[in-house]
């Protein structure tokens, strides 16, 4: 007669067989448990989600609309006709943000002359309106609360606050040009620089 004797451990275990007056012991591993069994096999690769693209070279602007800070509603594919930048960016009045908006302000007479600057972020009407008065923008800021417009163009958002990119469009509504990873320093002259390389 054979008796086992199985303990929850990782340790070699002893089984007790009888034969009739004799006893032997042996050493035995014992079977794995499903806890076990389950780590040894391989883990299954959750399916990672593809992220967004971006709005392509060569796509047509979207449409959508939004409210800028001076109540107005903005409706994009309505401004074809000329070039429009829209430059998507995280907070209002922080310090990244700020930098990218004073450069484009200070190149807003040129800038202007060649297309629509619209600045994106998720903060509401009343944060443009006082950002704008704050630093005296004179672009159109939209309100992207919903994440729509970031939806729109497959802006990736990180904890609600949109990545820093900026789209540039020709007056046929087409993308021509995309950052995707803007640095705030300088970011308004390399603007300047793709419209120019619309004309």
């Amino acid at each position: 007669m054979v008796r086992k004797f199985w303990l929850a451990c990782s340790f070699p275990l002893v089984v007790a067989c009888h034969h009739g007056d004799k006893t032997e012991l042996k050493y035995v591993s014992p079977p794995p448990s499903q806890e076990s069994a389950a780590s040894a096999a391989p883990a299954a690769s959750a399916p990672s989600a593809d992220p967004k693209a971006l709005l392509a070279v060569g796509a047509d602007m979207p449409d959508v609309s939004a409210v800028a800070q001076d109540g107005k509603t903005v409706k994009l594919r309505e401004l074809k006709g000329k070039p429009v930048v829209v430059y998507f960016y995280p907070k209002d009045d922080t310090p990244g943000c700020t930098i990218e908006a004073k450069e484009i302000r200070d190149l807003y007479s040129e800038l202007q002359s060649r297309a629509v600057v619209l600045g994106v972020s998720s903060d509401n009407q009343d944060s443009h309106q006082a950002f704008a008065t704050k630093y005296q923008l004179p672009f159109l800021l939209l309100d992207d609360s919903s994440h729509t417009l970031a939806n729109a163009f497959g802006v990736p958002l990180s904890n609600g606050y949109a990545h820093r990119i900026t789209f540039v469009l020709d007056g046929a509504g087409k993308v021509r040009k995309v950052f995707p990873n803007v640095d705030p320093h300088g970011h308004g002259a390399e603007v300047l620089e793709a419209l120019k390389s619309l004309s």
